[in-house]
């Protein structure tokens, strides 16, 4: 395999040759203030990521996705399977600041935040420079015959690789089955729990397929997001560009009457996706400011000014002024201010239980000479993570009525339910025509439910 340098174009993507096979993109190091900013986010994120299932927050770790049991602990908001519509406005919600960031920042988050660059640029990469070397050292190894020298690095770096998507698979686990849980399923027969161990094998199997061959494929041929970034920024988002204006012509730098740009091809060299970025802003792009800082450390050699490669619009490139607010900054502004205020007013109604009454099939009613019976199902289910006591009470008792069924108080245990008769009677003679009924629900904590219901009985001639 011919491992040389390629020479990126628009017309193609760098990772694919032209016979259709796979170039293998090998990013060179590179040092900086983007990039150590960049490395303080990543390992950031991946503390906050491995700690979140430690962290316990009403009794319950921050995030808990408790999928067996039907309960959804979100930073201290316990949400059940009755309450999954409140997911539209966390998913559409993160969604959407997705899209207002983007309109402001470019791919801000492609380059920063996203697990896919989080993990392979400063973990896998990492170990991988570490271990093979760096980038004319391992388009060397690839180019070399196998050795045993060879074996031991690509063996040694695959096997940490493997050790590494292996904890990661554990720790995502852990979101849905509790550190106590998950510790417990490790320490156990794979048999008992075979489910969760397919789901770690499968999961730490994509993960190494990801991370050791498939990487920045991802962002380019799977990854919809940069296909909407022609749709999601404009002339005033930042964005990662090239000042044609003060870099071209390029030049050598003891040629005189050329720009700032030696044609050093630094830039490219770093590109974790392969492109040119003075070719202009392309779909490969993420923003993850590699070549900024390639070029500020060559410019400083050259004691030339910062900033040919930079974060800025298209219009601060063109030398034209950069504008924040403008309508679809405001737009989105406010969409995503009203979501955030119809979540937080949903997520206020939020009840620790439910009671639903129904009337019972069959008759409507039951009416003798002396008494008119009406049968409901009155269902009960406890949302909160604790035991609760109810007592379903009648606020008043029009007409004579009576009801029975809600004599004793009812203990429920978290996310439990339970069916109950309730009937409801009066005296034939003080009926005169249906009227509503209310119901009351009063919780120990001082939570009141009500249901409302509606008394038959036989017409009035």
């Amino acid at each position: 395999m011919n491992s040389s340098l390629k020479k990126p174009n628009l017309s193609s993507v760098t990772s694919i040759n032209p016979d259709g096979s796979r170039y293998k993109i090998h990013p060179a190091d590179v040092s900086g203030p983007w990039t150590r900013w960049r490395r303080v986010a990543a390992y950031a994120l991946i503390a906050f990521f491995v700690i979140l299932p430690w962290l316990q927050i009403n009794g319950h770790p921050a995030v808990f996705l408790d999928v067996a049991d039907r309960r959804f602990h979100l930073f201290g908001l316990t949400l059940s399977t009755q309450d999954i519509w409140l997911f539209f406005f966390l998913v559409s919600g993160l969604g959407f600041t997705l899209f207002y960031v983007t309109a402001l920042l470019g791919r801000v988050w492609c380059g920063w935040t996203c697990p896919q660059t989080v993990y392979l640029e400063h973990v896998y990469r990492v170990v991988e420079r570490w271990i093979e070397g760096d980038q004319a050292s391992r388009r060397r190894l690839d180019d070399s015959r196998w050795t045993g020298e060879k074996l031991l690095r690509r063996g040694g770096k695959y096997a940490v690789f493997a050790v590494l998507s292996f904890l990661i698979a554990h720790i995502f686990l852990a979101y849905f089955v509790s550190l106590p849980h998950l510790w417990k399923m490790m320490t156990h027969d794979p048999v008992e729990n075979w489910g969760a161990f397919v789901f770690v094998g499968v999961f730490t199997a994509i993960l190494y397929f990801n991370f050791t061959w498939f990487r920045e494929q991802l962002c380019i041929a799977i990854c919809p997001y940069g296909r909407l970034q022609s749709a999601l920024i404009d002339d005033d988002s930042v964005v990662i560009g090239y000042d044609g204006k003060r870099g071209e012509p390029r030049g050598k730098a003891t040629l005189k009457d050329v720009g700032d740009c030696v044609d050093c091809r630094r830039c490219v060299q770093v590109c974790p996706t392969g492109i040119d970025i003075r070719e202009g802003l392309q779909m490969e792009c993420i923003g993850c400011a590699a070549c900024v800082d390639a070029c500020d450390g060559i410019m400083e050699k050259l004691n030339r000014p910062k900033g040919l490669v930079r974060y800025d619009s298209l219009n601060g490139l063109a030398g034209k002024p950069r504008r924040i607010i403008r309508p679809r900054t405001v737009i989105y502004t406010l969409l995503l201010a009203v979501g955030a205020l119809v979540f937080l007013f949903s997520a206020s109604l939020l009840q620790p239980a439910t009671m639903t009454v129904v009337r019972m099939a069959g008759q409507p009613f039951f009416a003798d000479t002396s008494v008119i019976r009406n049968q409901f199902q009155m269902r009960l289910f406890n949302k909160s993570s604790g035991k609760q006591q109810f007592k379903v009470v009648l606020p008043k008792e029009p007409h004579g009525l009576k009801a029975l069924g809600l004599d004793e108080e009812i203990e429920l245990k978290p996310q439990e339910e339970s069916l109950h008769t309730l009937i409801l009677t009066m005296p034939a003679g003080e009926f005169e025509d249906e009227f509503p009924v209310t119901l009351i629900l009063k919780e120990g904590h001082g939570t009141e439910l009500t249901a409302k219901l509606v008394f038959l009985g036989p017409a009035k001639k």
